[in-house]
């Protein structure tokens, strides 16, 4: 009896942090996708800096990721989840007073922290309270995280149609959202008790963690993986933001329809990744990596040849696929290389990668896109880029790597 009430209570409390993340996505995402573009335009944002506002989001999730989930095993998981669910109610608020480029700089990457402490911090929470489920209910909350990142593009650009580019009221509406996931994290989450680190202990342990790095940097299978995983984060970067203003600018579409091609691209991600995951499970790694770069690739090159509406929308769809393709592969083939007792640091190390990716692509591409190559520049450079990191996956040979791991874990 005692066992069915605690994974009664376990099962509430997994539903309670997936309510909550799905919708703290959800408002973050809105305020990003697909209003930021336009609205960095509309405060007259230089066309080279277009990038910067998009990278400075990402660049807290480099810097704070893997401290935010030590500091939750110091001071709890709870205390951390209600500081990222403060920073998701009150980011919206601030882009109101918004009136040039830096300004709006500065908010994103205050809002940034918010994902880069709640990711990390819920899934060590999900790995903590289901030992034996780990996988399962790591999968399951991802799932539910996209749903709302996959619903924003829709509403947002709803209400940016409706309004005629209102662009308050939307952001008044994302604050409303981070206020009421806010809220459920205030009143229902729980605090697993966890022991305090001593000052002896948390010196050691920062030494060994620092040692793991180091092993996990050496290992080329590792630097393989990690560099195709950025590569893929690079250019998803790029297309959040820049396919948004292509679409504006050069296919003229409105605001409603901008956002059926980038709200269907992520529900692709959303259907497709746990299958591709499953794929790659059973018949090995390699395939799904290398033949989504090489989708993704293609498509991307074709971007900026057409204006139709369909055939964007039928590009983003593919361009989903090519890319759930790869993702869903990266992150386990990063575990099997890795020692058993650095499993945890290799995710952690392939994550900032992909943190450094995603930062590094609009930036670059802001830059690329003020040349007078353009957005033929722009996607081709995307192209070149995925095509290299599947060459480079195929030359690397990464299932002898695997099995040299393997060896050497044997042996020891």
């Amino acid at each position: 009896m005692n066992l069915k009430k605690m994974r009664s209570v376990g099962n509430v409390y997994f539903f309670v942090l997936c309510t909550m993340g799905a919708i703290a996505i959800l408002s973050s995402t809105m305020s990003k996708s697909p209003v930021l573009n336009p609205f960095a335009v509309s405060i007259g944002t230089p066309s080279n800096l277009l990038g910067v506002i998009a990278a400075a989001s990402t660049i807290p999730g480099i810097l704070i990721s893997l401290p935010a989930a030590s500091l939750s095993d110091v001071f709890g998981r709870k205390k951390m989840l209600l500081f990222a669910a403060f920073i998701f109610a009150s980011a919206p608020f601030l882009y109101l007073g918004v009136t040039n480029w830096w300004q709006l700089a500065l908010v994103r990457f205050y809002h940034g922290f918010a994902t880069a402490i709640f990711i990390p911090v819920a899934e060590a929470t999900v790995a903590e309270r289901f030992p034996t489920k780990r996988g399962e209910r790591m999968s399951v909350f991802t799932s539910v995280t996209y749903v709302g990142r996959g619903i924003a593009p829709f509403l947002g650009g709803s209400i940016l149609f409706v309004t005629n580019y209102g662009f308050h009221i939307l952001y008044l509406a994302a604050a409303i959202v981070g206020v009421t996931s806010f809220v459920i994290a205030l009143l229902l989450l729980s605090e697993n008790k966890i022991g305090n680190i001593s000052p002896v202990r948390a010196k050691f342990a920062t030494r060994d963690m620092l040692k793991g790095w180091l092993e996990v940097a050496r290992n080329k299978g590792s630097l393989i993986v990690s560099f195709v995983q950025a590569c893929q984060y690079y250019a998803y970067g790029v297309m959040e933001f820049y396919l948004v203003q292509y679409m504006i600018e050069i296919a003229n579409l409105n605001a409603l329809a901008v956002s059926m091609v980038i709200g269907l691209q992520v529900i692709s991600l959303i259907i497709l990744r746990p299958l591709f995951g499953r794929f790659s499970d059973k018949y090995g790694r390699q395939l799904p990596i290398i033949l989504g770069c090489i989708i993704g690739g293609t498509l991307l090159f074709a971007i900026p040849f057409t204006t139709q509406f369909t055939l964007l929308l039928i590009i983003a769809i593919g361009y989903g696929v090519g890319f759930a393709m790869v993702v869903s592969s990266t992150a386990p083939l990063m575990c099997e290389l890795a020692p058993p007792k650095l499993v945890g640091t290799s995710m952690g190390f392939l994550s900032t990668t992909m943190d450094i990716g995603q930062t590094l692509g609009p930036i670059i591409s802001g830059i690329i896109l003020a040349t007078t190559l353009a957005y033929t520049g722009l996607f081709t450079s995307l192209t070149l880029l995925l095509i290299t990191s599947a060459v480079l996956f195929l030359l690397s040979d990464i299932n002898k790597e695997k099995d040299k791991d393997l060896t050497d874990t044997k042996d020891t």
